[in-house]
C-alpha cells in the first residue's frame, strides 16, 4: 500500500530524516555505519530515523552479515508528486483567472 501524503509529509518534515534520505539518493546504497558518519547524530538515531523512514516506504534495508544496507526508494515520493501536480493546477486557475481579471480591468 502507497503511504498516503500526509505520512510522507511527517516523515520528511524531520530534517535528519530529510537529510538522510537526500544521501541515500544522491549517494546510493549505503550501511548505518557510513549513514552515521556524516549524519551529525548518534547511531540508535539514525537507526530510529531509518526505521521511520522504512516504514513510510522512503528506503529498504537489506541484511548482509552484521550490517545492514539502506537504499532509497524515491518511486515512494509520488503520492507527493500528485499532490504538487494537483496543487499547482489549482494555482495556476487561480493565477490565469486573476489575469483575466486584471486584463478587463484594464480595458
Amino acid at each position: 500500500m502507497s503511504p498516503t501524503p500526509d505520512a510522507l509529509f511527517r516523515t520528511l518534515a524531520d530534517p535528519t530524516r530529510r537529510a538522510l534520505f537526500e544521501r541515500l539518493c544522491r549517494d546510493g546504497e549505503q550501511t548505518v555505519g557510513a549513514l552515521t558518519a556524516q549524519a551529525g547524530v548518534s547511531q540508535p538515531a539514525v537507526s530510529k530515523h531509518l526505521i521511520v523512514l522504512r516504514d513510510a516506504g522512503l528506503v529498504r534495508d537489506r541484511h548482509e552479515g552484521r550490517q545492514t544496507h539502506y537504499s532509497a526508494q524515491p518511486g515512494a515520493l509520488a503520492p507527493l508528486i500528485d499532490w504538487t501536480r494537483q496543487m499547482a493546477g489549482f494555482w495556476e486557475a487561480r493565477f490565469d483567472a486573476l489575469e483575466n481579471l486584471l486584463n478587463r480591468m484594464d480595458q
